[in-house]
């Protein structure tokens, strides 16, 4: 963590920044965040960010008492006091405090610089290993605060050698716990189309993409594709080679995959120098 953050609505030292025990965040586990990268000092794909902080809001019923011009401002002041040339801003609104410690109250906006650690070299040479895990993010287009299942159940992905898990319900797959999943199949690009966080990375990606479909993808197809990955916005593209014991295509990182992340890199490059 950076040695500035905003809370109480000015930049302050983070390790002054406080919130209620009695805030929903804590008490309910309830309130939205969002959290994107600065390239040589610009916040990449901002805007499209802070249209899901925005919507995420609304959607929560939690008010958020910055306009978007306000909100650039201090995060702009943020990565120049940071100086966060390449890292992570990480954007909470917490439920608040509710007269009846239950329903939505006035949150509470916290904007935080981080440092940021990509996935090793090598597990982008060599891919990754997913578990399947029966599960649906409950408001799942919404990002919430409410990770307490990935992250008590995170504790078996090193015992078993993976580095997320791949969610799905009556067969069909969603996503993975802070990811994006997608599969190629004789060309084809295909990623699920519900019960997902429409992630920024996976638009771009998307935008990217050639021969791509966006549909419903069942656990029989992930498993006899060619290539899967997943995108998010501190993997980018990140290749998936196994899902609990089998493995996907040949076992190794595929020709499509590889090729998106570096059109992604060069797209990144050229938006941020």
């Amino acid at each position: 963590m950076k040695p500035f953050c905003f809370a109480d609505g000015q930049i302050i030292p983070t390790e002054s920044a406080t919130i209620h025990p009695m805030d929903l965040g804590l008490i309910r586990g309830y309130g939205i965040f969002d959290f994107f990268r600065t390239v040589n000092y610009k916040a990449l794909f901002l805007d499209h960010y802070l249209d899901r902080f925005i919507a995420s809001a609304k959607k929560t019923y939690l008010s958020l008492d910055y306009s978007r011009d306000e909100l650039k401002g201090i995060i702009q002041e943020l990565i120049d006091k940071n100086d966060l040339k390449e890292g992570g801003i990480r954007m909470v609104l917490s439920g608040g405090m509710s007269e009846n410690h239950f329903s939505p109250g006035k949150g509470k906006l916290y904007i935080f610089a981080e440092s940021l650690i990509f996935p090793s070299q090598q597990k982008y040479e060599q891919g990754v290993k997913l578990l399947s895990l029966e599960y649906v993010r409950p408001i799942a287009e919404i990002k919430t605060t409410n990770y307490a299942l990935a992250v008590w159940h995170s504790a078996q992905w090193k015992q078993q050698g993976a580095e997320d898990v791949i969610y799905h319900l009556n067969g069909y797959i969603s996503e993975s716990s802070r990811s994006n999943f997608f599969i190629v199949k004789d060309g084809v690009i295909s990623t699920p189309d519900r019960h997902i966080l429409m992630g920024i990375t996976r638009k771009h990606i998307l935008e990217l993409a050639e021969n791509v479909e966006v549909r419903p993808i069942t656990m029989q197809e992930a498993l006899a594709a060619d290539e899967a990955f997943i995108t998010s916005t501190t993997k980018v593209l990140l290749p998936v080679t196994q899902i609990d014991d089998l493995k996907i295509g040949n076992g190794k990182t595929g020709p499509v995959s590889l090729d998106l992340l570096e059109r992604f890199k060069k797209m990144e490059k050229e938006l941020c120098g």
